[in-house]
């Protein structure tokens, strides 16, 4: 057990001592405006980096390359220890409790975007940026972040890269290297990040805003710096600009590099999910405008139509942010974005849930199984906008979607068996799998998960790390074979 543990403890106390650095931006934000927050920021950096540094040397004799199992390891332990070392300045400063602390960063590290605090926009804005930042270093995942530096440290990153990023495909390289991979992905992520931030600024918002509001865009992370979320602005050319960069943010990363390198857009029509989502996106966001200026919701067509899709598209795409509080409309459009944020994100995302690739795999082998019953001796390959699906990854396919399906039921029953109702229950797990933020019931937009007693709240956490980490790098950890020599 020894040799399986202590190897991946001496590369996750890098990764500590790297998440440590991070504390830096808001501590110098801190020291900049001399706000309340200091304090927790300073001793947090620095109990951080301490313990890291203490758990490499005491792992370094252990130091080796990592294989396919030490990779599953290293992941699932650095996404549920972090937001427990990301939760310390929450915890030190505010009046909460370690379990409604260690939510609030897991679900910015995982890019949920629910929250359990309330007052945002009196927050010192130390820690609002530093609720921002976890979204956004979870949105690409700091593990890939930790890819791109390690080689230089010696680690080895590809088994790393397969257990984070998330798709059924995840052999693809941009690079040769993995390292460069991880540094282009990267280099793409913070060049949106950037573009985002300025063009919210010329919409309107102040660069404190803009910057945490891009952060939450590119990463879907759905945080924002007030309690009315973006409703707070009211303003068209803000929530036009988040629409544009949380579909971008929905795209395949490895597609924005391509269209970059090729200095056109034709990867993306040559991409048959970024195809499909943008359908699906404007598609459901005409409907549901039509749906609500049919039932009268809103007085004219017009406001149907920019609240419809603002809010559509944001939940679709798991990014979570709004502008009202969607759970009073009718039942049919709050059900149905909650639908859609199970399918609509690409593989390669910043998104969750099950992916668009995933859909169009399941889709297409119902139909080729559709034409076996009426031509049993018909050999069709499975194909994806061209390119022939290997059997192996259409089996990989559907066993994720049972075991996602099934992991959903679960925490659904067992939220309902502690005392919620039925739609809080089911809107809040399937909004933390799918890593889209808020729920409907009371966990809706108009409230936020502090409604929740603690032990409802740590199976919100399980789900919201379930969800992130594409529910086979958890269950993994429970299989007999994983831990056999």
């Amino acid at each position: 057990m020894k040799t399986i543990i202590l190897p991946v403890a001496h590369v996750f106390a890098m990764v500590i001592m790297v998440f440590a650095a991070t504390m830096l931006a808001p501590l110098i934000l801190a020291i900049w405006g001399m706000d309340r927050a200091l304090w927790s920021f300073v001793i947090s950096a620095a109990a951080t980096f301490l313990i890291g540094a203490l758990l490499w040397l005491a792992t370094r004799r252990f130091k080796r390359e990592l294989k396919t199992r030490d990779g599953l390891l290293l992941v699932a332990l650095t996404w549920v220890v972090l937001p427990a070392v990301a939760g310390f300045p929450l915890w030190h400063y505010l009046p909460i409790d370690f379990t409604h602390a260690y939510f609030e960063a897991a679900s910015g590290l995982t890019t949920t975007g629910g929250t359990v605090l309330s007052g945002l926009e009196y927050l010192p804005r130390s820690i609002n940026l530093w609720r921002h930042l976890l979204s956004w270093l979870g949105g690409m995942g700091i593990i890939v972040l930790a890819v791109a530096i390690l080689p230089m440290l010696g680690v080895g990153g590809m088994q790393i890269y397969r257990a984070e990023m998330p798709g059924p495909m995840k052999d693809s390289k941009l690079t040769p290297r993995i390292g460069q991979t991880a540094k282009l992905l990267w280099t793409v992520y913070a060049g949106l990040t950037a573009a985002c931030i300025v063009c919210l600024k010329v919409a309107g918002m102040g660069w404190f805003d803009a910057v945490c509001h891009g952060f939450s865009a590119l990463s879907l992370g759905g945080f924002s710096t007030y309690d009315a979320n973006v409703g707070h602005f009211n303003s068209v050319p803000i929530e036009m600009v988040l629409s544009v960069f949380q579909v971008l943010a929905a795209l395949n990363f490895a597609t924005h590099y391509q269209a970059w390198s090729q200095r056109g857009v034709r990867a993306y029509f040559r991409d048959s999910e970024a195809k499909a989502i943008i359908s699906v996106l404007a598609v459901s966001s005409l409907g549901m405008a039509l749906y609500l200026f049919y039932k009268g919701t809103y007085p004219d067509f017009a406001t149907s139509l920019r609240e419809a899709t603002f809010n559509v598209i944001s939940i679709a795409t798991d990014g979570g942010l709004h502008t009202q509080d969607y759970s009073r409309w009718p039942v049919f459009v709050p059900m149905g974005m909650l639908f859609l944020s199970c399918i609509v994100a690409s593989s390669g995302s910043t998104g969750g849930g099950i992916k668009m690739i995933r859909t169009l795999i399941l889709a297409k082998q119902a139909n080729r199984e559709l034409n076996h019953l009426v031509h049993p001796n018909l050999v069709r390959p499975l194909r994806v906008g061209g390119t022939v699906i290997a059997n192996r990854v259409v089996f990989a396919v559907l066993g994720f979607v049972f075991l996602y399906f099934m992991s959903a039921v679960t925490l659904v029953f067992v939220e309902l068996a502690s005392g919620l109702d039925f739609t809080t229950a089911f809107s809040a797990i399937i909004a933390c799998i799918n890593n889209s933020g808020p729920g409907l019931g009371l966990v809706g937009p108009g409230s936020n998960y502090s409604v929740l007693g603690d032990f409802q709240t740590w199976v919100c956490s399980a789900a919201m790390l379930l969800g992130r980490l594409e529910v086979f790098t958890i269950l993994v950890l429970f299989t007999p074979t994983l831990w056999r020599k």
